[in-house]
């Protein structure tokens, strides 16, 4: 079975799509590989480029906070995204990106095996949830496979509009009670 390492030195050297072009950095994910929380957003930005870390702008900011309100800490969970490499001027990534990249985020599913997936966006949510609206779905826990998924707004959204912060608290606040009703 590959390690977290073995993933993260795989997308380090990839080029399968065209976002390695351009990128300062790969962005694997980190945290911990025993993780009973996985979170996958869309996508690095230009601070996550800049050092290779996921959600360490002010995105990230606020995800730490979140997280708290779940009863979590990064520490505590293991944080990826859809893609693992930004695309430029933080666009949307493309189907044959998020294509190119699936095959690292199923392996590192698979080392990290986590009880739940908490999506961040509508990329991510789409990954398990394909043709749901995210401001309908996020939120409300879904089973897929033998994992809960719970689609959740980006935290970016809430930057941009302030409207949407208490729908991430009051999200991350009932994540903290799935987590505590449903368990290994």
């Amino acid at each position: 079975m590959d390690t977290l390492s073995d993933i993260a030195r795989d997308i380090a050297v990839c080029t399968a799509c065209a976002l390695c072009i351009g990128a300062t950095n790969p962005v694997p994910g980190e945290g911990s590989p025993t993780a009973r929380v996985m979170l996958i957003g869309e996508a690095p930005g230009a601070n996550e480029d800049r050092l290779g870390r996921p959600f360490v702008g002010a995105s990230g900011k606020l995800l730490d906070q979140l997280l708290l309100l779940a009863g979590l800490q990064r520490s505590d969970v293991f944080i990826a995204n859809v893609v693992k490499h930004r695309p430029p001027d933080n666009r949307d990534p493309l189907p044959d990106e998020i294509a190119a990249c699936r095959p690292f985020l199923l392996r590192q599913l698979a080392a990290i095996n986590p009880e739940f997936i908490v999506t961040l966006g509508r990329h991510a949510a789409g990954r398990w949830l394909p043709n749901s609206k995210i401001t309908q779905i996020h939120g409300k826990p879904h089973m897929v496979g033998q994992r809960v998924v719970v689609p959740m707004l980006h935290p970016a959204t809430a930057l941009y509009q302030r409207s949407n912060l208490a729908l991430l608290e009051a999200d991350f606040r009932e994540l903290g009670v799935l987590m505590r009703t449903h368990g290994r």
